[in-house]
């Protein structure tokens, strides 16, 4: 029997920092949450505003969260949970949901506020997802999902085939869930948008994600505000009985008069279904937040919403575009009471 001092200890390879670059298990390069250290947005300690009482959420423990997090991983499923630092992931996998993501962990673009990877797959697919995702889905016993993805345009038709190809393997395995599928732009080829509405699913999304004004520096410059919104105006007019659904972050610079406006243009292509929440900067190399919304100011903007005619506008702090998304029709914000909070009274 060999001594143990004898066996050569092999270091784990450490995970790159915020910024750097590496190379993924499938062998190609990718940046490390998506924006290169630095990338123009750094600012001085003194210049970070300080975060609100209302937008600490509690440490991701619990049962609930364990069982999720064991099942991605086994699975070999990317979550939006993990890779965008949900502030609501405990919450979330504690109730036995989670938002899947498909295509893989790095995104073809580097948009400014978010912290997935970015890359360039070279086309690689994990052909087993389908099931995968299916399988999951049965064993967590999921009435509602949802799935989103990384952008894809390395792939010819931005990955769509293989969104519904997941999508018609859930409802398969699971023919009473629901499925909301919250998409990428699909560069704005409408036929792609169709193959994704064919699929089967309830609710189809994509982000508008900000104000006209602030598209571009917020969003890649391959995204588009226009774009967002001829997708969602097609996706609607190929299928009306299907829902749309969009997202706005707040805190970025833009107006009261942005928001309405943004508000006006989603109703004018037929979006039922809007969610606001404030932006959290991902880690330093990313834009800054120019300020903190207020509940109340949120729950102004929730009526703002309704007025125009939106089935549903889910609004508060710790919002994201996926947020108690089975609720959203329930005509109550999800079940947020801002005001609870005491702010802004």
């Amino acid at each position: 029997m060999s001594n143990l001092k004898d066996i050569p200890v092999v270091a784990e390879p450490s995970r790159p920092r915020s910024g750097e670059k590496y190379v993924t298990p499938q062998g190609f390069t990718a940046i490390r949450d998506g924006v290169k250290m630095g990338g123009g947005n750094v600012v001085q300690a003194a210049d970070v505003l300080r975060k609100p009482s209302w937008l600490r959420a509690k440490a991701p423990t619990g049962a609930g969260f364990q069982g999720v997090k064991a099942l991605v991983k086994e699975h070999r499923l990317s979550t939006v949970c993990e890779e965008a630092k949900c502030p609501n992931i405990g919450e979330c996998w504690n109730a036995g949901t989670a938002t899947i993501m498909l295509m893989g962990a790095v995104c073809t673009r580097a948009c400014r506020f978010c912290s997935v990877d970015t890359g360039n797959p070279h086309g690689w697919l994990d052909a087993e997802e389908p099931e995968n995702a299916a399988r999951t889905v049965e064993l967590m016993k999921l009435k509602y999902v949802v799935l989103t993805s990384v952008n894809r345009d390395d792939l010819s038709d931005g990955g769509a085939g293989h969104y519904a190809a997941c999508i018609r393997a859930i409802k398969a395995r699971n023919p009473s869930t629901a499925v909301e599928a919250l998409t990428p732009d699909f560069e704005g080829v409408l036929a792609d948008v169709e193959t994704v509405v064919d699929s089967g699913l309830e609710v189809f999304a994509q982000n508008i994600e900000t104000v006209r004004r602030l598209t571009h520096p917020v969003r890649d410059p391959r995204a588009g505000y226009d774009q967002t919104m001829r997708v969602l105006e097609h996706a609607k007019r190929h299928n009306p009985k299907v829902l749309t659904k969009s997202s706005l972050m707040l805190g970025l610079g833009e107006t009261d008069e942005e928001v309405v406006q943004t508000l006006d243009d989603l109703r004018a292509v037929g979006v039922d279904i809007v969610t606001l929440g404030q932006y959290l900067r991902p880690t330093t190399n990313h834009l800054p937040i120019q300020r903190f919304v207020t509940p109340a100011e949120f729950d102004q903007y929730r009526e703002w919403a309704l007025a125009r005619g939106f089935l549903e506008c889910v609004s508060g702090p710790l919002v994201r575009s996926s947020y108690r998304a089975e609720q959203a029709l329930n005509r109550n914000n999800a079940g947020l009471d801002n005001r609870a909070l005491g702010v802004g009274k």
